[in-house]
């Protein structure tokens, strides 16, 4: 039994503390959050005590921690739960600064304790059956990957400000799956944003409509898609293009009916939003953590996975803003000397 303590009471700690709780080899012992009222409501809920972070951190009847937090908390709650020894599974990403996801990793090898980043698109079960087609050569030689991201509407301005923008906070699930599904990190990134749906969006610096191209070493080419606003639903779908054929990963409906009549033919929109399309997701990622930490095999999403990642955002931004391609390289050298 992996007794576990969740930090962070928000909707996505509320959405963990239900898979922590359903999960037969997890307990959820305790939760905190920085409004005390929203741990201990959500303790009382799952039959869990309400305490601080640092409590849950020291206490050494707890195996692992969850970290729901604001970014800006990540890499110290990771670096914290690691010294004490902790398992550790945190929501994306790292850390919004890449020096100091850098810095935290290091501090995390030290330990040698697991430390899990919650890319849970990679437990999506159509994406997964995606990649293990791919990887078993159905369709030959990957050639050309698209991922396609589309949120319904916008975030509140308030959030937007402290996101770190949409290539961390948002771009950062394709930036992973394009890793996950390609094997490796591009060589090259070009990035173009703007601001089309909110202009005060663009105001506070930030952009809600993106493509980014990536290159990589053998001559392979994944494009990104993302924009903030789509009015039917959560457009969430991949394409990957190889030698010998086509893997497509199409959107999760609302329903299965198609009514086809005289005038056309109509289906049911994409699920709203990213609770109801990834919620099989949460669940399984949460699973394959347990399994990994009970059993000490490797984590399936690990802390250089959430690192790259965030170098890659880092990449799409500073593209995005001179208008240029960048180097990997340069993005990464400069930060590792």
């Amino acid at each position: 039994m992996l007794r576990t303590g969740l930090l962070g009471a928000g909707r996505i700690g509320r959405v963990h503390a239900q898979a922590i709780a359903a999960h037969p080899q997890s307990q959820l012992c305790a939760v905190s959050d920085a409004i005390s009222d929203a741990a201990e409501s959500l303790a009382a809920e799952q039959g869990a005590a309400a305490r601080t972070s640092q409590e849950i951190i020291a206490d050494p009847s707890i195996d692992a921690v969850l970290i729901a937090t604001p970014t800006d908390t990540h890499s110290d709650l990771i670096e914290a739960a690691a010294r004490a020894g902790k398992a550790v599974l945190c929501e994306k990403p790292v850390d919004l600064s890449l020096e100091r996801a850098l810095a935290c990793q290091a501090v995390a090898a030290e330990t040698g304790q697991p430390v899990m980043v919650g890319f849970n698109r990679r437990f999506d079960p159509s994406f997964a059956a995606l990649k293990s087609a791919a990887d078993q050569g159905e369709i030959g030689t990957p050639e050309l990957l698209s991922i396609t991201s589309f949120d319904p509407a916008p975030p509140p301005i308030s959030y937007v400000k402290v996101s770190g923008g949409l290539f961390r906070d948002m771009m950062i699930h394709d930036f992973d799956m394009a890793n996950y599904l390609m094997g490796q990190l591009p060589v090259r990134i070009s990035a173009v944003g703007t601001s089309v749906v909110d202009p005060e969006i663009g105001q506070v610096g930030d952009v809600d409509t993106a493509v980014v191209t990536m290159t990589y070493a053998n001559g392979q080419i994944a494009v990104i898609k993302n924009s903030r606003r789509a009015v039917y639903g959560y457009d969430q779908r991949i394409e990957l293009l190889g030698s010998g054929g086509l893997l497509q990963a199409h959107n999760v409906l609302e329903n299965a009916v198609v009514k086809s009549t005289a005038e056309g033919v109509i289906g049911a929109k994409p699920t709203y939003f990213f609770l109801e399309r990834y919620m099989p997701a949460y669940r399984a990622e949460w699973d394959a953590f347990v399994q990994a930490a009970l059993s000490g095999s490797a984590m399936p999403a690990t802390l250089e996975d959430g690192v790259a990642a965030l170098a890659m955002a880092e990449a799409a931004s500073r593209s995005a803003q001179s208008g240029q391609p960048v180097a990997m390289v340069d993005v990464l050298k400069p930060v590792a000397k």
